[in-house]
């Protein structure tokens, strides 16, 4: 038996979110630069999604780029963006006859005006199809979602849309970058790095956590169905005791 057969494909996550880690270090490990590691991350990304399309997955969410980002050296920003560009004007049309439909998080008007035109251009060819949402988080960061969130409140409250003592979670939800989008059930993180990096701080809030060592280049279907599988033998209760699930199962 395969390890896709082991999967319980009527249980698998809705929404899976992954920090792709580990692409500069793989380079460097093979003697080449770290531009070398993110041009072979994008076949990992070609692999997990086709995997996420047999296992039922709706939503897979990749960490592609945070505002912190843009604090490494000039020439490795530069070439990301040059593979941003590359890499979905290439993909778009496979992904387009996938079914595959692309959306953003992020604030993708601070991206340059070249890459903000490919990913409108893969938004506008893809907005209706109905297999998996590949969501690209790009110039993205929690603190700075929720920053702009508390923001859109603040001025609702300032101009009497709403009051004070009517904000609650649904309020903040409604101004995230994912108000349409379900909270991922497993957040997935490679390179053997034990953190989330200021990603979906509010959204993973209950989501399991899979760590794993395998750098992202590494990174390909048994890896996601392993995860899979992971997060299938844990128990979620939400807050609540074991007996209470088992008797409401």
């Amino acid at each position: 038996m395969s390890i896709l057969d082991k999967i319980d494909i009527n249980s698998t996550p809705k929404h899976i979110a992954i920090i792709m880690d580990g692409n500069g270090r793989w380079a460097q490990q093979k003697g080449h630069n770290r531009l070398f590691g993110h041009n072979f991350g994008v076949e990992s990304v070609r692999e997990v999604l086709k995997a996420a399309q047999k296992t039922n997955i709706e939503y897979l969410t990749l960490y592609a780029f945070s505002t912190e980002n843009w604090n490494r050296p000039k020439e490795e920003v530069d070439g990301l963006m040059d593979l941003l560009i590359r890499t979905i004007g290439g993909e778009v049309e496979e992904l387009h006859k996938s079914n595959v439909k692309i959306s953003t998080i992020g604030d993708i008007g601070g991206l340059p005006t070249s890459c903000e035109k490919e990913l409108i251009d893969a938004y506008e060819k893809t907005k209706n199809n109905t297999g998996v949402n590949l969501i690209l988080a790009l110039n993205y960061s929690s603190r700075w979602e929720l920053t702009n969130a508390a923001k859109n409140i603040a001025l609702k409250v300032e101009l009497g849309d709403i009051k004070v003592s009517e904000i609650n979670e649904q309020s903040i939800i409604r101004e995230l970058s994912t108000s349409n989008i379900p909270d991922p059930e497993l957040l997935i993180r490679t390179s053997g790095e034990r953190r989330v990096s200021n990603f979906l701080l509010w959204q993973i809030a209950y989501s399991e956590l899979h760590f794993t060592n395998v750098l992202w280049p590494d990174f390909k279907a048994q890896d996601l169905y392993g995860a899979i599988l992971d997060y299938q033998s844990r128990e979620r209760r939400f807050g609540k005791l074991s007996e209470q699930i088992d008797k409401n199962s």
